[in-house]
């Protein structure tokens, strides 16, 4: 059988940096092949390259046996590539039907368009309304219009990457049974994920890259996801360490909390309640939508509200912004690395400082002492392995998974009483995702509070003491973590159970 692409001697190198090195790789007609290496190992250029976002320095591609070079995605999608990023690109004042004609070349009109999107959405098990607007889809829902887009195209090759980040298990299963689908019609997917028992599950072939180069390839169906992780960073990987269980006093306390969105696709918090003790990490699952930045922006101070109160042992923070919070112990980190948690073009020395001027005594008299915030940068670099050439460098310049690690270090190395932290492991690999979760169950260990919202349901399951579901902006009822299943949990998210106003 004629391989369906082959990569023979990819090449690619930036400033100080060898993305790709000699990259060589096949992928058969039909086959779900998994690329597979830590933040950093050169998968996002890679693709690119394959895309046509990224020209090789060396190397050569073939499509089919023909000879693949494409200069823009759009020379890629006419050879019958199409790739579902990680991050969506929708508008999302825009129809479904908008939305995906504006991604192709020569739409059709508008009715038939729509007929196209029924009949496509149908067949491979992904309903969709072309006339609903995009802003009031769900996190699923708007992935199904980014898959549907590329179905359209008719692809040979699709290129997925960490396409799971936003659904529930049961969202999972219903992508999984499409691509197995579109796998047995004879199209390739080559799929990126940091979850490795879903490679499992999903993938029959993997290639796995480390730093730019491939290092191995396997069948992950015959291969532990232990394997795979040792494989991907080259060393075993820690198991998170056990902390005592016993807990304190509430630290952080909040009742009756409701806020409007800030736009008009945003979701309105309505009534949240729940306490935070000492030793406690709070676990709130949600699936992307549901007002998991709304609460990450009551809690930090960013978004205020005339509606319920805030207290950090006992101070009432509830009309208090982001610096007094801070001052006072209660710290963030969000979801948004690139633009909210980190200036991108600032340096780390920089970026450390912007949240840890007060708590680490960065400034005097007004103006920042720069020696004390580079060894503020450099102590976070060190201390949590950022791999990066120097707390010079901008944030810009880190992968996903180190910018992450400095980001979520910056805030654990100011001695936070509580830390509310949103997706801190999403888009990492597995050996910085482990080396988050044990930061934050060593703080809690310390005597602090964490609250932790994240979409990855294992995380949650591993390291919370307490479980809560967000769902169309409220909270449930909280749940022992020791009493929950992934199942069980992924049906809270979607919003079965008892979802009223409660007390967590």
């Amino acid at each position: 059988m004629t391989a369906l692409l082959t990569l023979e001697g990819i090449t690619k190198t930036y400033p100080g940096v060898i993305a790709n090195a000699d990259i060589s790789f096949q992928i058969q007609p039909g086959e779900i092949h998994a690329l597979l290496g830590e933040n950093g190992a050169g998968k996002s250029t890679l693709v690119k390259t394959i895309y046509g976002l990224v020209r090789p320095d060396r190397g050569s591609m073939r499509l089919n046996g023909a000879p693949f070079a494409p200069s823009e995605p759009r020379a890629a999608r006419a050879a019958g590539v199409a790739m579902v990023f990680q991050h969506f690109s929708l508008f999302e004042a825009l129809s479904v039907a908008e939305n995906v004609g504006l991604g192709m070349e020569s739409p059709p009109p508008m009715r038939d368009l729509a007929q196209r999107i029924r009949d496509v959405s149908q067949t491979y098990g992904l309903p969709l309304d072309p006339g609903r607007r995009v802003g009031d889809l769900s996190a699923g829902e708007r992935q199904r219009v980014e898959i549907v887009r590329c179905l359209l195209q008719d692809p040979r090759l699709l290129i997925m990457d960490e396409p799971t980040s936003v659904l529930t298990p049961q969202e999972a299963e219903v992508l999984f049974a499409t691509l197995r689908k579109l796998s047995a019609e004879g199209a390739a997917i080559l799929y990126i994920s940091h979850k490795l028992d879903e490679i499992r599950a999903l993938c029959e072939a993997a290639t796995i890259l480390r730093g730019g180069r491939v290092v191995g390839q396997c069948d992950p169906r015959e291969t532990s996801a232990a394997d795979l992780a040792e494989r991907m960073v080259g060393t075993q990987i820690t198991a998170s360490q056990a902390r005592p269980s016993a807990l304190g006093a509430a630290l952080l306390t909040v009742t009756d909390l409701s806020l409007l969105p800030a736009t008009q696709f945003g979701t309105a918090l309505r009534q949240i309640s729940l306490e935070v003790r000492a030793g406690e990490i709070l676990g709130i699952g949600g699936v992307a939508g549901n007002g998991q930045d709304e609460l990450l922006g009551a809690l930090s101070g960013e978004r205020l509200s005339a509606l319920g109160t805030v207290t950090l042992g006992g101070q009432d923070l509830s009309r208090a912004g982001p610096d007094a919070r801070r001052r006072a112990g209660l710290l963030a980190a969000p979801e948004e690395r690139l633009g909210h948690a980190a200036a991108p073009d600032m340096s780390l020395t920089e970026n450390a400082a912007l949240t840890g001027v007060s708590r680490k005594g960065l400034a005097r008299r007004g103006f920042l002492r720069w020696g004390a915030a580079r060894s503020f940068a450099q102590e976070v670099i060190d201390r949590f392995d950022v791999r990066t050439p120097g707390a010079g460098a901008t944030a810009r310049s880190l992968s996903g998974g180190n910018l992450q690690k400095f980001v979520i270090g910056r805030e654990v190395l100011q001695a936070p009483r509580v830390l509310v932290v949103n997706q801190p492991t999403w888009g990492v690999d597995a050996a910085a995702a482990a080396a988050i979760r044990q930061a934050l169950m060593d703080l809690a260990a310390g005597g602090a509070g964490v609250v932790v919202i994240s979409q990855d349901l294992d995380e949650l399951l591993a390291v919370s003491d307490r479980f809560t579901a967000l769902n169309e902006g409220r909270l449930s009822p909280p749940r022992p973590a020791s009493e929950m299943t992934v199942d069980r949990i992924g049906l809270m998210l979607g919003g079965a159970g008892d979802l009223e106003p409660a007390h967590v």
